[in-house]
């Protein structure tokens, strides 16, 4: 903390620590891109529609990603609820799997021992010899006659007789083209399937061997209506020889109807198990949660009532279990903490009795010593020179005590809560005014001088003149204390509902971390430091009660060797709440500030350098001088840091002596010097305009 230090404003956080830049903080910072839909802006014409649309996304979003994250029992049963969801489509999956295989595998045994017989019977059919009697297509007899039309037709009937419904049956010549011109060679098929069932890639494996083939096809009809869709079936073939020895092939379709009506009963069961297993899981874990939830709410909400001072809440404990424990530990801790309070509460009571006591009774014998103080002091021309010194001493001393004795009364009744403020509307400049008259005895001494700006306007607030008063005065004393003989500068600002007062000084200043430190009572920061006016060590204490009990803020800032600054903040009306201050709390001609105008200003003056035309040779008149090439001010003056741009004070040529910049303790002499010498400056030039 180089720059100074400075309070952090009441009720507001103080600064984050920096942290590294990572991937994390990349996507982090598109996250914010993209909520804020400055994604597409600046020219594309979807930035306005894309943050209409996440508008309207969050906005219903907004309630239920409030309660998910609030609800701890919502959570765990919703957490219950997904794994109960996969543990049931995990179990559905194998056993509707393993009932798929076992049915099938069934059906298929079954289907191969019916194709085989079928197989079997239509080889001995076309092997056996033709009965007497029977007459061919040609006249002939003999074996000719099972190569009548009715021949393939009939085997196909025999063959699907012996399962109406279970398997269909169908023939098909090896050779396509006989089908086209041999009526007694067209294809054949039971119960009017449509012999375009059988697939193009077994036929091919039927062709080729003498085995039996099978695959899973669709089975169609060709009388298609809706109670004989098509369905799925097992598809068995082989290659076989009529009568005539000429190859055909036969096939046998197994519907798979029966199958898929069992599997699509086992789904249906499954999924209605596992929806009730999956609710009664929900409930169950509901009623589970609810157990331990409940008591944490309720511990919760008596920690929030024993926050809020009601520390005679309790936790309702029933059983002997954990929860149990936890509620009777936590009503231990509570009895504890109460206890522990009541002592604290009851120690401070006695400790704002004693010191209120103490200053009262104080002051009976404070005023005898002051009655026989002063005639000692009325009386020092008699007396030695030691005893004469002695009598100023005791004089200064009983001063001193006064003033710390007035303290520790007002201390008293702000920590008793009996402080009253009598608000009324004021204008702080008047209360300024008194301030500044009163302190310019004390500047005089110190060689500093007081400077007033922003009194153009009337800066009017509710407030109580007389504590404002005592505000003000002390700040203004400490600066003019601590001001190392430099000017002291007390603006005053009024902006919306605010009314702020700031008291700069050029002094030693306050090192990092202090400014939060300066209203303790009795703190220091030099111990070692004498305190010229006899101060108590409690006025920035009293200070900080004063702004408060306005609603107000008094903050200060500093830094080392370039002096400090104390802002009073107060609302304009006295029911009103603060949300800023007019004035800054760093001030504009802090070293930190003067750097980053400093580089801003090389920063310009480097790029008007790069724009300007080549002038001729002969010619660099219009070229700007660099700053580190233009020519040193006279050191006899130099700019004060109070009329920097923003400031709202002029530029004022001052002697090198009197520099209110960053000089420490060691050029106090020679500011005061300077300011004396403008000082009589000033009053020569008054006695000639009169």
């Amino acid at each position: 903390m180089t720059g100074g230090s400075a309070a952090p404003k009441p009720g507001e956080p103080g600064v984050r620590a920096g942290r590294a830049a990572g991937p994390g903080r990349a996507f982090a910072r598109f996250g914010r891109l993209f909520r804020d839909g400055r994604l597409l802006q600046d020219g594309s014409p979807g930035g306005p529609v894309l943050r209409l649309l996440v508008r309207w996304v969050r906005r219903p979003l907004l309630p239920a990603v409030r309660l998910w994250r609030r609800n701890i029992q919502l959570r765990v049963v919703a957490a219950t609820l997904l794994m109960s969801l996969g543990v049931v489509l995990l179990l559905g999956f194998v056993v509707i799997g393993q009932m798929r295989n076992g049915l099938l595998e069934a059906k298929e045994k079954a289907a191969q021992s019916q194709a085989a017989g079928g197989f079997t019977v239509a080889k001995e059919i076309a092997d056996a010899p033709s009965a007497p009697g029977k007459q061919g297509a040609d006249g002939s007899g003999g074996v000719q006659g099972k190569n009548s039309v009715n021949w393939r037709t009939e085997l196909v009937e025999q063959l699907a007789s012996g399962g109406p419904g279970a398997f269909n049956v169908v023939a098909l010549s090896a050779d396509s083209q006989d089908d086209a011109v041999s009526t007694s060679r067209a294809p054949r098929a039971s119960n009017g399937v449509d012999f375009t069932s059988i697939p193009a890639d077994l036929r091919d494996e039927v062709a080729r061997g003498t085995e039996p083939f099978q695959v899973y096809a669709q089975i169609r009809y060709t009388d298609a209506t809706e109670a004989r869709a098509p369905e799925p079936g097992l598809v068995i073939g082989k290659r076989l020889n009529d009568p005539d020895g000429k190859a055909y092939e036969l096939y046998y379709l197994f519907p798979l109807t029966q199958e898929e009506q069992s599997l699509n009963l086992v789904k249906g069961t499954l999924a209605t198990a596992g929806l009730f297993v999956i609710v009664l899981l929900g409930a169950i874990a509901w009623l589970v949660v609810r157990q331990v939830v409940t008591p944490v709410r309720m511990a919760a909400g008596i920690a929030e009532r024993l926050s809020t001072g009601r520390l005679q809440e309790r936790m309702k404990v029933t059983g002997e279990d954990d929860i149990a424990r936890l509620g009777e530990a936590f009503n231990k801790m509570a009895q504890n903490l109460q206890l522990k309070i009541q002592q604290l509460e009851e120690l401070s009571r006695m400790q704002r009795r004693f010191v209120s006591d103490v200053s009262h009774e104080l002051r009976t014998p404070l005023t005898t010593v002051r009655m026989a103080a002063d005639v000692i002091h009325d009386a020092r021309a008699d007396f030695d020179p030691v005893t004469a010194r002695s009598a100023e001493l005791l004089g200064d001393q009983l001063d001193r005590f006064e003033s710390l004795l007035s303290d520790l009364l007002e201390i008293s009744r702000f920590d008793a809560g009996a402080a009253a403020l009598e608000a009324e509307p004021i204008d702080l400049r008047e209360v300024v005014r008194r301030v500044i008259g009163g302190a310019a005895p004390l500047a005089e001494h110190k060689g500093s001088r007081i400077r007033v700006l922003g009194d153009a306007q009337p800066v009017v607030a509710e407030a109580d003149a007389r504590r404002v008063e005592r505000v003000l005065r002390n700040l203004l004393v400490n600066a003019v204390e601590h001001g190392e003989g430099k000017d002291v500068i007390v603006r005053m600002a009024v902006a919306g509902g605010a009314v702020a007062v700031a008291v700069r000084d050029y002094g030693v200043g306050l090192k990092p971390g202090e400014a939060t430190r300066v209203f303790n009572r009795f703190w220091r920061a030099d111990p070692a430091r004498a305190r010229t006016t006899g101060g108590t060590g409690l006025g920035l204490s009293i200070a900080v009660e004063d702004a408060r009990l306005h609603g107000g803020w008094l903050q200060a800032w500093g830094e080392p060797g370039g002096g400090s600054q104390f802002r009073l903040t107060l609302p304009r009306t006295a029911d009103e709440s603060l949300r800023g201050s007019p004035i800054p709390l760093e001030p504009e001609d802090s070293r930190r500030n003067r750097e980053r105008a400093a580089a801003e200003q090389r920063t310009e003056q480097a790029q008007r350098l790069m724009s300007v035309p080549s002038q001729p040779r002969g010619d660099r008149s219009a070229l700007p001088v660099p700053p580190h090439l233009a020519a040193p001010p006279p050191t006899g003056a130099a700019v004060d840091p109070t009329a920097l741009p923003g400031s709202g004070a002029r530029v004022v040529a001052r002697p090198a002596g009197d520099r209110p910049a960053d000089g420490d303790g060691d050029d106090a002499p020679r500011n005061a010097a300077g300011n004396d010498a403008l000082r009589k400056a000033s009053e020569r030039e008054d006695t000639r305009g009169r």
